[in-house]
């Protein structure tokens, strides 16, 4: 029997909502089951100019044959607050940055200052950090600045598929256990970002053969240094 299979069971018995008492077991706390492509975007989600298709991303980052591409997304919490959330494809590393605000250009240099401090031009470090796959949320729309500044590609998703950055996906949900819907976030230093990053990345992973994220990435660090 396949978890999606009891994951069926359980929610066609609570008439397509689990009961409060099963939501405490959960990892994610969803209380409706919902299909792949289930969004809350709006119609106006995703007009951003001179994006580059994830469909153009090259073969090697869709089957995570070689590491340095991430996903990215923003968190978003009470009274305007939001974290940006990265993700590395192959290794499944998470690193979280502090947003003040949610304009584009406030995110993109929240970016653009992360990227330089985590590819220092030194021989090699490029190597993991060379795309990002984002949403068509308005805050990449100054998108071409940051490439331009880091020499890193940006990659947007196809509208309304948030699935096509599953992993990236997967870690927000996971990140809710530590900063649930509807907290503020905008108090929470850089320094608690760090901490619950490590966390996820020192819990082993099935889709890693049970090693942890953290090892996998520093065994790229090390390859490359």
């Amino acid at each position: 029997m396949s978890h999606e299979t009891i994951y069926r069971s359980l929610f066609i018995q609570a008439r397509g909502a689990l009961k409060k008492e099963l939501l405490q077991h959960l990892r994610h706390t969803w209380a409706m089951r919902r299909g792949r492509s289930h969004t809350q975007k709006t119609a106006t989600h995703g007009r951003i100019k001179d994006t580059v298709s994830i469909r153009e991303r090259p073969a090697s980052v869709e089957d995570r044959a070689v590491p340095g591409h991430w996903e990215g997304d923003l968190i978003i919490g009470s009274h305007n607050s939001q974290i940006a959330t990265l993700v590395e494809r192959q290794t499944r590393y998470v690193m979280l940055v502090r947003v003040p605000s949610k304009d584009t250009k406030t995110v993109i240099n929240a970016l653009i200052k992360h990227a330089h401090k985590f590819t220092p031009r030194a021989r090699g470090s490029r190597e993991l950090y060379k795309s990002l796959t984002w949403d068509r949320g308005k805050e990449m729309a100054d998108h071409q600045r940051f490439s331009l500044d880091t020499d890193i590609k940006v990659y947007f998703c196809d509208p309304r598929s948030p699935w096509q950055r599953g992993s990236n996906e997967n870690t927000n949900g996971l990140l809710r256990q530590y900063f649930p819907k509807g907290m503020d976030l905008s108090n929470i230093h850089q320094n608690r970002l760090n901490a619950v990053a490590r966390q996820l990345n020192e819990r082993p992973r099935k889709t890693l053969d049970f090693r942890t994220p953290a090892e996998r990435f520093n065994q790229c660090v090390a390859s490359t240094g």
